[in-house]
């Protein structure tokens, strides 16, 4: 008979959540199921561009593109909306890819079958999938924000490919009052902070240097070792990566992490 790994138990814990929305409140759920005591502080917030010719032109033309990369859910959700008011049908014979598994899981609503890491969520796994190995002379659709790294494009330029970048949105960093910030930075005295993108974090880092709260020994939840090295950098002590980034294994991760904590020295495991 199956066993089922125990529920995570975090109950009273302290849990202040950094992400965008509708992100942020889902994960919140899941932490108050645990028991957990969360609090929503977005440190980055999106918004779709206006549309312009040139964009509607690039979508008419969706079907001279051999690869169609999606950055992110939200990425995801704008394209096929476009493509959806635009195209009758999606046009086949494109591969299409998802940098993670939520992104994967929007495309797969619409009746696609992207490709995706086997293991990991990041660039760095996306590029290693062996479709995008060899693509010399091969036709790319980026669909991300704004702004962002730039290693997909950089990577897959130098192997051949011809990559158009298509803007879908911005980031910004959401204004919040002055005695919210002190309250849940402070009074609150979270046990752990979930931030998802090195972006996110930059923009905890600048708030606690503005606001003068120190955080730097909070468990601190990040997606990639990448992020992990930066927030080392920047003087945290405990950055951790969870299993993946479902909800589920962020409330995880952080319960193995308390509880570890709880009755061992300290350090996260």
């Amino acid at each position: 008979m199956a066993t089922h790994p125990p529920e995570p138990d975090l109950s009273g814990r302290r849990i202040l959540i950094c992400r965008p929305e509708p992100e942020a409140s889902r994960l919140a759920q899941s932490f108050r199921k645990a028991g957990a005591v969360p609090r929503v502080l977005p440190l980055i917030e999106r918004e779709p561009l206006p549309e312009t010719p040139e964009r509607r032109t690039l979508i008419l033309s969706l079907d001279h593109y051999t690869h169609i990369i999606t950055v992110s859910p939200y990425a995801a959700r704008l394209l096929l909306d476009e493509v959806d008011t635009w195209w009758p049908q999606i046009p086949t014979g494109i591969r299409w890819y998802a940098v993670g598994a939520g992104t994967a899981a929007v495309l797969a609503e619409q009746g696609l079958s992207p490709r995706r890491p086997a293991q990991g969520w990041t660039s760095e796994a996306l590029l290693a999938l062996p479709s995008l190995a060899r693509i010399d002379g091969e036709r790319v659709l980026l669909a991300r924000g704004e702004d962002g790294r730039e290693l997909i494009r950089e990577t897959l330029e130098a192997r051949g490919a011809q990559v158009t970048v298509l803007p879908l949105y911005r980031r910004y960093l959401p204004e919040h009052p002055s005695d919210q910030i002190d309250h849940l930075l402070g009074d609150f005295a979270p046990e752990a902070i979930v931030t998802l993108s090195g972006e996110t974090l930059n923009n905890l880092i600048a708030l606690c240097a503005k606001s003068g709260h120190n955080l730097y020994d909070r468990l601190l939840i990040v997606p990639a070792d990448r992020v992990a090295d930066q927030a080392r950098t920047a003087g945290f002590e405990f950055p951790c990566i969870p299993g993946s980034l479902a909800d589920n294994d962020i409330v995880a991760t952080v319960a193995e992490q308390l509880n570890g904590r709880d009755g061992s020295s300290g350090t996260v495991k």
